[in-house]
């Protein structure tokens, strides 16, 4: 068992070592006052920006959706605390000017641990989350209420200028990118069409729609190629007879005459022969040219397509950069200026003198627990009676002798 068995044994305990208790404590809540009075005030000033929806809304202007407000401000943030950006707040500010041992990598480290940047989700529509925000936050905490104020005010405007500028960059990087769109299309649609009409130009006789007069044209050169063998053969009978009824001189002129009639039959023939068979050709190949040509339609077909819309986007995209130049698409408006704070908003030193009170009551109450476990002595009958199993018959209190004045009398005690 302990020297500590009951309430009346802890207040003993307190009793016997009260000056070891007190001279601990007062130590100790010294140290912590210290300690409380080197801790800094911290100063907190909040800048609320309020993201404002456009005036034109974008179904009625045609613009394409955004991306979410909230994953812009992700962005900016992440921009926002790049080193080199926080490196130029301080410099600018002259924050942590009273901390000269410290490096820049540090201070970059204490200036984004004392800026936070919340934000508040707006209405949604539906159940689905569209991350629309409606406020955004700016708080800096700093132990200046000057720096706190000039900080926050600063982010702020740095949020500002840098979703206005990401809007803007990313407006005029689409509609630059949907214009050169437009002009490839353009341009291989044009290039395609050229490419039809020479093919076109050099197939002719099989384009669509000409096998049926080519078929035609050729049963009319049949017949007239029959006419000429009809009109041969009855030359060739007559100049088999010139020479029965007509006399020689006369035969002679009438056989010269039916010889050339009969060459120029051969000359006519031979021309429907070779249209003939030109037109025959062309009717073969038809069927591989309209295929082809089928093939041309298709791929022109598609890319009309494509061109139109991408003039459509590309319409969309000029109306949505016409609206970020004239500012009447969604804007970022300061809600609530930050101000200079008037007190703290660190309850540091208080916390801090309480907590090292209280710690230094409990180790000096500790350290008089250990002193009598080290030596262990029976200071009361109960102890005695708890320790050992017997009551003892006498308990003697302890006894301090009072000194007694004697005014006449001598250091060696005797009386004058």
């Amino acid at each position: 068992m302990g020297p500590i068995a009951s309430v009346d044994d802890f207040f003993d305990l307190i009793r016997r070592r009260a000056a070891l208790i007190a001279l601990v404590t007062f130590a100790g809540c010294a140290v912590s006052l210290f300690a409380a009075l080197s801790v800094q005030h911290q100063y907190q000033a909040v800048e609320l920006i309020q993201v404002d929806q456009p005036n034109v809304p974008g179904e009625l202007a045609g613009t394409p959706a955004d991306d979410s407000v909230a994953r812009r401000l992700q962005l900016i943030e992440q921009r926002l605390m790049a080193r080199d950006n926080v490196l130029d707040v301080i410099t600018r500010y002259g924050l942590f000017a009273d901390l000269p041992d410290v490096s820049d990598i540090e201070k970059v480290a204490l200036l984004r641990k004392a800026v936070k940047l919340r934000t508040i989700a707006g209405a949604r529509q539906g159940y689905q989350d569209d991350g629309s925000v409606s406020v955004v936050s700016v708080t800096a905490e700093l132990p200046s209420p000057e720096q706190a104020q000039a900080v926050a005010h600063e982010f702020a405007q740095r949020i500002m200028q840098l979703s206005r500028d990401s809007r803007m960059a990313r407006a005029r990087t689409t509609l630059d990118f949907l214009v050169e769109q437009e002009k490839s299309l353009t341009a291989e649609v044009s290039a395609l069409q050229q490419e039809i009409a020479d093919f076109r130009e050099a197939n002719e006789l099989a384009l669509p729609g000409s096998v049926e007069a080519r078929r035609a044209e050729i049963s009319a050169l049949n017949e007239a190629l029959l006419e000429i063998g009809r009109e041969r053969i009855q030359i060739e009978r007559a100049a088999a007879q010139v020479d029965e009824t007509r006399r020689q001189a006369t035969a002679r002129r009438l056989k010269a005459d039916y010889a050339e009639q009969i060459a120029t039959l051969e000359a006519q023939s031979k021309l429907l022969l070779d249209r003939k068979t030109e037109l025959e050709q062309s009717i073969a190949t038809a069927p591989e040219i309209e295929r082809q040509l089928a093939e041309f339609d298709r791929r022109l077909r598609n890319l009309q397509e494509q061109l139109d819309a991408v003039a459509q986007r590309r319409s969309e995209a000029e109306i949505g950069y016409r609206l970020e130049a004239e500012r009447l698409s969604e804007q970022m408006l300061v809600l609530e200026p930050a101000v200079v704070p008037e007190k703290p908003v660190s309850s540091g030193r208080k916390k801090i003198a309480i907590l090292g009170a209280g710690a230094s009551l409990a180790f000096a109450l500790a350290l008089a627990f250990l002193l009598d476990l080290r030596r262990p002595v029976l200071r009361s009958a109960a102890q005695m009676e708890r320790e050992l199993g017997f009551r003892p018959v006498v308990s003697v209190p302890v006894m301090k002798p009072r000194r007694r004045f004697r005014p006449f009398s001598r250091k060696d005690g005797s009386l004058v």
